[in-house]
């Protein structure tokens, strides 16, 4: 029997950890989490709870486990070195290294990466440690994009007419955050659909899973602030309704660029999840950028489908056999909504905030996938905290079916909660329709 740790406690670790126990190979699954999420703790044959800054106990624990390998979920662990510290003990992952993971905590890597290997999808950009010849780029630029270097849990990306309008405030905010990160991204601001394509790679070959498009805004009508991410669809052809098979194979062809370049840049193999957010333009495919993990929620939309044993997948990473694995997935379409606090995402003065720590209550979801995220599970029920409560995703054979499982699912939670019900809907896919439609004239 193999033993697998996992390292993660969100709805994306969720996913994984249900991929796993529906293993052929019946696995022991070991979770490692910061807060005990229940949904995996219920697949799990035991669960520590700690710090993902600091190694040793989750070294300590995989040994004591005798785990023949890990899966590392969210990006934190990543970026504080996990994989290395496992790979010292003995222990391979399905993570990159610290060093790789900087294609998703370097914003100025990763752009840098491209440009050095010529690799297409660049937009115009320009790395700044100082203010030192800022004001001059942003004048050059018909649309501003800032990114601060470093991790920013998918909200630090600061985009002109959304997060500020004129060149002085971008101004402003690039001296802002050069004070708290060690430089600043400045790019040209893309117009496009945006998608994202989850690959996987085994430092020589990349996979790719069916496209997924996110939403980050709060509010329907793609209004509010940014958030981690509200709900996510995939179509059940694996394109999506604005995206054709040779954007696809776009995406595809710059992550294995990317895979190739890291593998000259680092000498080291990049092992894991390369996930690009892409946006297609009437120009072709540009890269947004590079996450080192599986997507939250994107996860949600395609483990479900996977038909592919996890397990032998894991292990064709880590040998570096991937070439050898037939990667499948159900022809199904995919509906993920985020049930959220009703405060999430607003002000801490606002007559809502107080629902953050409320008790919630689940009908009969139906057909419906739970996923748990931000969740508390006390002796009297679950309780929701400030972020992210749950994932619902509907699955069927048409977008229209599956948004309608999502959406009765998502409705069956009692308590002071919200969720954005456009997701996965007919109106707002037509909207992305017509946009791409209007760009390539």
């Amino acid at each position: 029997m193999t033993h697998v740790l996992l390292v993660g406690n969100g709805a994306r670790e969720h996913a994984i950890a249900e991929a796993i126990a529906r293993s052929e190979q019946a696995p022991r699954l070991f979770a490692f989490m910061k807060t005990d999420n229940p949904g995996i703790a219920a697949l799990a044959a035991e669960v520590r709870i700690g710090r993902y800054d600091d190694p040793a106990p989750i070294i300590a624990f995989a040994k004591e486990a005798k785990v023949a390998f890990a899966v590392i979920g969210p990006e934190d662990p990543l970026s504080h070195g996990i994989v290395d510290a496992l790979a010292a003990a003995g222990i391979p992952a399905v993570g990159p290294t610290q060093t790789l993971a900087r294609l998703e905590s370097s914003k100025s890597f990763t752009r840098n990466l491209l440009e050095k290997y010529g690799i297409p999808g660049n937009p115009r950009f320009r790395n700044f440690t100082d203010l030192e010849g800022i004001e001059a780029f942003l004048n050059e630029l018909p649309g501003i994009v800032l990114k601060p270097d470093g991790l920013t849990g998918g909200k630090g990306v600061m985009v002109q007419g959304d997060h500020f309008q004129t060149r002085a405030e971008a101004l402003d905010l690039c001296r802002e955050i050069l004070r708290s990160h060690p430089s600043v991204t400045v790019e040209e601001k893309l117009e496009g659909e945006e998608f994202s394509l989850q690959c996987l790679c085994d430092g020589r070959t990349v996979k790719a899973t069916p496209p997924v498009q996110d939403h980050k805004r709060r509010f329907a009508g793609d209004r509010g602030p940014n958030t981690g991410g509200m709900g996510s669809y995939s179509g059940a052809d694996h394109l999506l309704p604005f995206l054709d098979a040779d954007a696809v194979a776009q995406g595809l062809a710059i992550t294995e660029k990317v895979a190739a370049a890291l593998l000259a840049e680092t000498g080291q193999p990049y092992k894991g999840v390369l996930y690009g957010g892409f946006m297609i333009t009437a120009t072709g495919v540009k890269l947004i950028e590079y996450n080192a993990r599986f997507g939250d929620p994107e996860a949600m939309n395609i483990l479900p489908l996977l038909k592919t044993d996890f397990i032998a997948l894991c292990r064709a990473i880590i040998d570096g056999t991937l070439d050898q694995l037939a990667l499948t997935f159900e022809k199904k379409a995919t509906v993920c909504k985020y049930c959220v606090p009703k405060g999430y995402g607003l002000p801490a003065d606002h007559p809502d905030a107080a629902s953050t720590s409320s008790r919630i209550e689940i009908g009969d979801v139906q057909g419906a996938r739970l996923y748990y995220s931000s969740i508390d599970r006390k002796a009297d029920g679950l309780y929701m905290t400030a972020s992210r409560a749950m994932g619902v995703v509907g699955i069927a054979d048409s977008l229209a079916e599956a948004e309608r499982i999502a959406e009765g699912a998502i409705k069956a939670i009692g308590g002071p909660v919200d969720h954005r019900s456009d997701i996965g809907t007919e109106p707002l896919i037509q909207k992305r329709i017509d946009h791409m439609k209007r760009l390539k004239g």
